[in-house]
């Protein structure tokens, strides 16, 4: 093989044992590697409930991992999703991916649950599985601090070991696998870190192939004004969104009951670039650096964690942005759902947090003391246990992300019909509702919608599976990653079969979701999008979505996606795409 290794290394906790396993080729070729093969891995499990020791913990890289081909440093992650019991992935970047390769596996599956806290050491060669009680407690940070000499790192901190469901794995102490909860299960299974240091090269088939793919991907991503522009995101990182997701009125503002936020503009990217300093970093086997670390090594927020602890929370001290990013990393939970459960806290309660009591309650969720441990379980079971369920705004029990859905309706269909929950990476409709690439769209139109939402998820399921950044993609498109993926491994691939296997990728996770019960009541947004206005205004109106349109249009959705009404997969396109489903 090229590209792809041909072995995935199997380590069950239980009894302390691991094994290599050899895949055909004709499982790589149907499910790519990334999320694809992740899912693979997880469809005969993904009944069980996340807390069984049976439920695999996979990590799982593509083909272009370790390769000169362009944000080729990322892999997935996945399991059964504690926060919303359907099925849980991350892609995620760091070193951990590259490390795997030249360790020579193309995954992990890590299964069973060790008596006693415990990590596992990968090099080329040798599995080590060892004992780590004396880590316990220890953030995140320290983790990699201390572990760092053993190559790539990941770990779960105090957040897991309180039982928050939403906590994250982090790693190399700065890249999160977030939003579903993985770093749970991660704890869960008495694994307290993660390390692989590799030696080996990745095998190209074509090297001149791959080198003119990089070129002409390079030459894409140069002509994007939103990646390298002077006011994109390797200047700015994604903040560079934050002015513009305010001017656009779809900023979410006091826990989406307003979609502008005023003091947007001393709080917006070019403000911490004044106030910290910031230098660019990044993945490894990237040039856009979209990350910035001020120069005491302190993290600067993502554009989401930006405005959720600002706008979200009615909150107007940048340094408490700040402190909460690094607050929610060192204990290793998700920002995003951390700052919405505050919000629905905060409303609930009618109370407006002020900047002390909003990092209080993180550091009392992250340790699961007082009311931290309720709202440690995420803002749906916080508010339904009070009798408020339609303060928790979420879908599938995930809460929604910085984009408000009644400023761009294809982001309210792809909230809706993503299969991790509230999602905003599933279908990315962002980029052409707002940033207008690959071509404009109507924001305030369901026209079309249902088709371009259906697409975009299969494409993103193939940049989840090569591995790549997302962001890439402003740029350059899969006619140049298939080029990249045909020179790797040899395996001669169009677009259009790229989009294929992309299909049957996100149909697998429709299947597994549906074998858990997800029907299309799951499919739906908060009641607040459908009855209240956001914030209109610069002759502006932001109305409420009209739900008949919103539902004609999920239909619509449902019959491109090949689901029935109810959105459940059909037997015939689960054969058409080589998949099982029995109704």
């Amino acid at each position: 093989m090229n590209g792809w290794l041909g072995s995935i290394l199997h380590v069950d906790l239980t009894d302390g044992t691991h094994s290599v396993e050899h895949p055909a080729a004709a499982t790589y070729q149907a499910w790519i590697g990334g999320k694809g093969l992740a899912g693979h891995y997880l469809y005969p499990h993904a009944t069980r409930s996340w807390d069984a020791p049976g439920m695999p913990l996979i990590f799982m890289t593509g083909p272009l991992v370790g390769t000169s081909a362009p944000t080729s440093g990322r892999m997935c992650i996945m399991s059964r999703s504690p926060l919303t019991g359907t099925i849980g992935d991350a892609s995620v970047g760091g070193s951990l991916g590259i490390e795997l390769k030249q360790a020579g596996f193309d995954g992990i599956v890590i299964s069973g649950s060790s008596q006693r806290p415990c990590g596992i050491e990968i090099t080329p060669g040798s599995v080590l599985i060892r004992e780590a009680s004396a880590l316990s407690g220890m953030g995140t940070g320290e983790l990699h601090i201390r572990l760092k000499d053993k190559g790539a790192v990941a770990t779960a901190g105090p957040a897991a070991e309180s039982g928050v469901l939403f906590a994250n794995i982090v790693v190399d102490g700065a890249h999160c696998a977030g939003r579903n909860g993985l770093g749970l299960l991660f704890s869960a299974k008495n694994l307290k870190y993660l390390t692989i240091k590799g030696s080996g090269r990745v095998p190209v088939h074509d090297p001149d192939g791959l080198r003119q793919a990089r070129e002409d991907i390079f030459r894409l991503i140069a002509a994007s004004p939103v990646l390298l522009g002077e006011l994109g995101i390797a200047q700015f990182g994604t903040g560079a969104l934050y002015d513009l997701m305010n001017n656009r009125r779809m900023m979410p503002t006091a826990n989406f009951r307003q979609t502008v936020f005023a003091p947007a503009p001393s709080m917006n990217a070019a403000a911490y670039k004044r106030r910290y300093m910031p230098k660019r970093s990044g993945c490894r086997g990237c040039h856009i650096l979209c990350k910035k670390v001020a120069r005491d090594g302190t993290l600067i927020p993502e554009f989401e964690t930006m405005s959720h602890f600002s706008a979200l929370l009615l909150n107007e001290d940048i340094d408490v942005v700040t402190k909460a990013n690094s607050i929610c990393n060192n204990l290793g939970m998700d920002t995003i759902s951390a700052a919405a459960t505050l919000a629905c806290y905060a409303e609930m309660e009618g109370e407006r947090l002020s900047g002390e009591r909003i990092l209080s309650l993180l550091d009392a969720i992250g340790h699961g003391h007082g009311i931290g441990r309720e709202l440690g379980q995420g803002s749906f079971r916080y508010a339904a246990a009070k009798g408020e369920p339609g303060v928790s705004i979420s879908v599938k029990r995930q809460e929604l992300p910085a984009y408000d859905p009644r400023g761009a309706y294809g982001m309210a269909l792809g909230y809706a019909t993503s299969t991790r929950g509230g999602c905003h990476l599933r279908a990315y409709p962002i980029s052409h509702e707002i940033l207008r690439k690959p071509v404009a769209t109507d924001r305030f139109s369901f026209a079309g919608k249902a088709r371009i939402i259906k697409i975009a998820e299969d494409c993103n399921a193939v940049v989840d599976s090569l591995t790549a950044c997302k962001f890439v993609f402003f740029g350059a498109s899969l006619e140049e990653y298939a080029k990249a993926f045909t020179a790797v491994t040899g395996v001669e691939t169009t677009t259009q079969e790229l989009m294929r296997a992309g299909e049957r990728i996100y149909y697998n996770e429709r299947i597994m979701n549906a074998l858990n019960g997800f029907t299309d009541a799951d499919d739906d947004l908060p009641p607040r999008f459908f009855e209240d206005e956001g914030s209109s205004g610069n002759d502006m109106r932001i109305a409420p979505l009209d739900r008949k349109e919103f539902l004609r249009t999920r239909a619509r959705y449902y019959r491109v996606r090949g689901l029935d009404q109810k959105g459940m997969p059909v037997s015939e396109k689960a054969a058409q795409l080589g998949l099982q489903w029995t109704a």
